[in-house]
């Protein structure tokens, strides 16, 4: 069984296996906890090929700052001989009438998980299994956006109990070559007429520069307030418009980019900020999370293939294996035919009552994609 590294050959050898009396398992209510595991939390998730940068402790910590609750926090740790080898940070809730447990920043995250050292995974499953169960007050553990080869699947497959998978968005995903390449994949006429797109925004003398770590907060609240004015008078996500968000966000991107984990791009026409893009980076890939840019922009040049080109040159600079533009299958990034990688949705289920609740969430599902015209989506 191969999970993105998480698999069994990686484990100790048996003659070093521990013994039980060396595994600890331990659940953390009280938020002061984030703060006092920052260093546990961060060097767990460096031993983690699967976790994604949603996975964090900059992301989570920063959500729960600015979304958390109060006693809601589950933080679910496994030790192995002291130290942490398995984390599933999540927080009590309500969903539907029913008391569930969810991920930490799941609704602001493109993917949820857990953390386990691939080292430790057979032992590292079972005891976070068992710290899980063991903790009262809720029916199912409810997973939205379950990327293949995650550490949720492995606990999923060893779930003693009742489980139920179901599709949820659809992610696309590029290879980390240079923009020449990508335009290769395409139709030859349809390429020529992308390169005399990036000439274009080459002779206008629109350049690119990242924003260094002091300056991010600063960066995030323009990166955001272009994003609003590019969506003005269009649809957007509501939570974009709300305080809350931008401070989350710039309060992550701070610790992500100290860390080398996110870079926030500016792009200046004539010395004005006119567009700017926050890309996340994680293990294995860059994520392009959020972006932005002045409305007449467009009429002037291709920004989405203008951002792509930094995109795929920022995932080459750091030796990742590609670009993903997170979640959605939108028009303007088929276009560039990515790969489809489709996340699933994972409900863990604890008592009897979480076969109702996963009755309901897959109807919920299933009636938004027949809106949509496609199964999937955030049910």
């Amino acid at each position: 069984m191969s999970l993105s590294g998480l698999t069994r050959g990686n484990a100790a050898p048996a003659a070093f296996a521990p013994s039980a009396a060396e595994w600890s398992v331990e659940v953390h209510r009280d938020e002061q906890a984030l703060v006092g595991l920052a260093g546990e939390l961060r060097d767990l998730y460096d031993r983690c090929p699967a976790a994604t940068p949603f996975q964090t402790y900059e992301w989570l910590k920063a959500w729960w700052g600015w979304y958390g609750t109060s006693g809601r926090l589950r933080l679910a740790l496994v030790r192995c001989r002291g130290r942490v080898v398995a984390a599933a940070p999540l927080m009590a809730g309500v969903r539907h009438g029913f008391p569930v447990l969810l991920p930490l920043a799941g609704e602001q995250s493109d993917f949820t998980d857990f953390l386990i050292d691939p080292v430790y995974a057979d032992g590292a499953v079972r005891y976070l299994t068992r710290a899980l169960l063991d903790e009262h007050g809720w029916c199912a553990l409810d997973l939205r956006e379950v990327r293949p080869g995650s550490a949720a699947e492995l606990v999923a497959e060893q779930w003693p109990r009742r489980s139920w998978r179901m599709p949820s968005s659809v992610c696309l995903e590029l290879p980390a070559a240079g923009i020449d390449d990508v335009l290769a994949r395409l139709p030859r006429r349809t390429a020529g007429k992308m390169r005399a797109k990036l000439r274009k925004v080459d002779v206008r003398g629109i350049t690119v520069e990242p924003v260094p770590y002091e300056g991010v907060p600063d960066a995030v609240h323009a990166l955001v307030d272009l994003h609003l004015r590019q969506w003005r008078g269009r649809p957007v996500n509501p939570e974009h418009t709300r305080d809350r968000f931008r401070r989350h966000l710039a309060e992550a991107a701070s610790g992500m980019v100290r860390d080398g984990r996110a870079a926030v791009l500016q792009y200046r026409w004539d010395g004005r900020l006119v567009a700017a893009d926050l890309v996340l980076i994680g293990h294995r890939y860059v994520g392009a999370y959020l972006y932005g840019s002045i409305p007449d922009l467009r009429a002037s040049v291709d920004v989405s293939l203008m951002l792509l080109r930094e995109n795929l040159a920022l995932a080459r600079d750091r030796n990742r294996q590609g670009v993903s533009l997170l979640r959605g299958d939108e028009p303007y990034k088929l276009k560039w035919r990515p790969t489809p990688v489709q996340n699933q949705r994972i409900i863990l289920g604890r008592t009897a009552s979480a076969a109702a609740f996963a009755g309901l969430a897959r109807t919920r599902a299933h009636l938004a994609a027949r809106r949509h015209g496609r199964w999937g989506g955030h049910g």
